[in-house]
């Protein structure tokens, strides 16, 4: 195999046809350079250079040889801007998984403002639910995730990025749903059949959709079990039940799946997380968060 600075001797001894002057280009002594390029040709079983005491000329071989060396070179300086460019954060994949609900603003607007500031980085989302999000942090399968997450997990770092209140879903054909436009009291619902979503999927949102309803006085019966907002969203729409779900994800419901109303009941709040692994530093992972956490985004 041919070294890197074995192709780059060559090429200033092609390039000068001088022993003398190609190692003044190298910045280096002619003996060790004609050695250099000796000990290539027995190596390779091939002479490169015809040589004389008045002049140096490359063989045929030595040409076709040369147009490789350029080759290689030139892919070592690729190589070489690659990384630099690579640790400045300007090239690379970001790998980013999402929950569902939060496939909206602020998350569009974050992710062209990246890729504005970082035009060569290629961005790729996965949808993901918290557990399988926190999962593939560990596995270093995705660089961040954008999952609903309170509670500190070992080795990831939690940055709270959005707060959002519940509002309630309703079917369209739901009394509530067709009176005037207003604020309601959970409480109200207390006897209707609800859509749920499964505890495993987003421990923390189940755990917040739980104790708004505790703390509006009742315990909801959970007639249905979805596995993501979205498909609590689509059995509301099927006259199932009512559900509740952040107000976020009635923003990006396209096209409207149910009928929604804001609650009275604003104590409790669902709250959208970045999360990342705690080391080493990534400059993709830090640019992304750095453009999310001053992105202007409403909260509701």
């Amino acid at each position: 195999m041919v070294e890197v600075r074995e192709a780059r001797y060559f090429l200033a001894v092609a390039q000068t046809l001088h022993f003398g002057r190609a190692a003044e280009l190298l910045g280096m002594s002619q003996p060790p350079l004609s050695q250099a390029i000796l000990q290539l040709e027995r190596r390779l079983g091939a002479r490169l250079l015809d040589r004389s005491t008045r002049k140096v000329e490359l063989t045929e071989t030595g040409r076709a040889f040369a147009a490789e060396c350029r080759t290689i070179v030139a892919a070592a300086q690729h190589a070489q801007e690659v990384a630099t460019q690579a640790e400045a954060g300007l090239v690379g994949t970001l790998r980013i998984g999402v929950v569902t609900s939060a496939l909206g603003e602020p998350l569009l607007s974050t992710i062209q403002a990246f890729q504005q500031h970082r035009p060569k980085v290629q961005t790729r989302v996965v949808e993901v639910d918290t557990p399988t999000g926190l999962e593939s942090l560990l596995h270093r399968d995705i660089d961040i995730a954008i999952i609903r997450l309170s509670a500190p997990v070992r080795h990831l770092r939690t940055q709270p990025w959005r707060r959002d209140s519940f509002v309630i879903a309703l079917p369209a054909d739901h009394p509530a749903a067709g009176e005037t436009p207003g604020a309601v009291d959970l409480a109200r619902f207390a006897q209707e059949p609800w859509v749920w979503l499964r505890r495993d999927a987003s421990l923390d949102y189940h755990d917040q959709l739980m104790a708004t309803c505790h703390n509006a006085g009742f315990t909801p019966d959970v007639r249905h079990i979805a596995n993501s907002i979205a498909t609590q969203l689509a059995m509301v729409a099927c006259g199932l039940g009512v559900t509740l779900v952040p107000n976020a994800a009635v923003r990006s419901a396209l096209p409207p799946t149910a009928t929604y109303r804001p609650l009275t009941n604003r104590a409790e709040l669902v709250e959208l997380s970045l999360v990342t692994r705690e080391s080493p530093h990534d400059p993709l992972v830090s640019e992304f968060l750095r453009i999310g956490l001053t992105q202007p985004h409403d909260t509701a």
